[in-house]
């Protein structure tokens, strides 16, 4: 393969994997919060060719493998909020309000520096907490719906022991050979397959923007854009262009919510194929990968109406089942993360259990009370102990020294 063959390979796998892991769960997710398949098409098209500019756009300037995508947690958040508005005027309302945190959050740096300090604790399990549902979709369709989603479970289940890389591909594969031999694809012809954007004018409902905005923005934050840039640092670039970074999502988000597209940000699991070693030896030409699958994004956005018709006509179940099964190793890591802490592991559970419950205050969802509980139980549990603790430990140190 010549000099370039590596990198060009990578952006465009990691853009093939990208789109096929995650399409199902932003379709799911943006039905569940009032879209029709229409609307939700448009979403996916506009999020394709956002996140296909901003790799292009970006990996030019900076000469840096800077990869993005759509926040696959986010996702997962709108599935969670959907009982909670089905008008859609609503949710793109709290797209943009999501935005404008991102914007706010480069623009000031204080902002952006108590982001990076959510304790793990509460952050990670509020995300464990909203997908919960999700990852249990699975086995929900295996029960009631064997013929459709063993097959994907099945292949995914081999895939993820053979090729762990292709296992969620492979399990939407699967997925669509099921409802073609089902006979389900039948339908397949009454929705457009052109590629379109549909202008939705926002409307602002505080209620809408504490239970989706506000959650959507912290999980894109902690989820997607703090291990995006640890992603990074990882592989040598230890600077970043936060601010740039995060200036563009934002405006980007901005520019794409009235069509249905709920907020971009930095790549993390994608990116980690892009920024190693696996893309070029030589990590000054790394960048050539994103570039790739910026390009690679920019056509695979005119198979977004398309997509969103094979979801339109798969029972609901079925596309949740696939979206759980790419999220097992999201919800893996967020348990992990929420209790690595021993002394914060109460605040963790008391986080989990709440965004669980799917319990609804004064119109507000689940995951908005998971973050104040978790919030309160970690400013009593933990902080207000470290005063005493330091001044017993002085004691202590004083006693022995004397």
């Amino acid at each position: 393969m010549s000099d370039l063959g590596h990198p060009i390979a990578a952006g465009v796998i990691a853009a093939l994997t990208g789109f096929a892991s995650s399409f199902t769960l932003v379709i799911a997710g943006l039905v569940a919060v009032g879209a029709t398949p229409a609307q939700a098409a448009s979403g996916l098209f506009a999020l394709s060719l956002g996140q296909g500019i901003l790799c292009i756009a970006l990996s030019v300037a900076f000469r840096l493998p800077l990869a993005f995508a759509w926040s696959t947690p986010g996702a997962a958040v709108m599935i969670a909020a959907g009982g909670l508005t089905g008008d859609f005027a609503s949710a793109i309302g709290a797209f943009l309000v999501c935005a404008a945190l991102l914007l706010l959050t480069g623009a000031w740096p204080t902002l952006a520096r108590a982001m990076t300090r959510i304790p793990p604790a509460i952050g990670s399990a509020m995300l464990a907490g909203i997908l919960v549902p999700i990852c249990l979709a699975p086995v929900q369709a295996a029960v009631e719906l064997p013929t459709l989603a063993l097959p994907a479970v099945i292949v995914w289940a081999l895939l993820a022991r053979l090729a762990p890389r292709w296992a969620v591909a492979g399990a939407v594969v699967a997925t669509i050979t099921a409802i073609v031999v089902s006979g389900r694809a039948s339908g397949f012809g009454e929705y457009s397959l052109a590629p379109t954007l549909e202008l939705v004018m926002p409307h602002f409902d505080p209620l809408v923007i504490v239970s989706l905005g506000v959650p959507l923005y912290l999980v894109t934050m902690a989820g997607q854009n703090v291990p995006g840039f640890a992603v990074l640092r990882t592989f040598g670039y230890h600077e970043p262009p936060a601010r740039a970074i995060l200036l563009s999502t934002g405006a980007a988000s901005a520019i794409i919510s009235p069509f249905g597209g709920y907020v971009l940000n930095l790549a993390a699991i994608t990116a980690a194929m892009m920024a190693g070693p696996d893309a070029h030896a030589d990590a000054r030409r790394r960048w050539i990968a994103t570039l790739a699958c910026g390009v690679a994004y920019l056509v695979l956005a005119f198979g977004a109406s398309a997509a969103s018709a094979l979801v339109a006509v798969a029972p609901p179940i079925l596309i949740t089942a696939v979206a759980g099964l790419a999220l097992f190793g999201a919800f893996g890591s967020s348990i992990a993360d929420a209790l690595r802490e021993p002394a914060h592991r109460v605040v963790a559970v008391l986080t989990f259990l709440v965004v669980v419950s799917g319990v609804t205050i004064a119109g507000i969802g689940s995951a908005f009370w998971g973050l104040v509980v978790g919030g309160l139980a970690y400013l009593w549990l933990v902080l207000s102990r470290r005063p005493r603790q330091s001044a017993d430990d002085t004691v202590a140190a004083s006693r022995t020294g004397s």
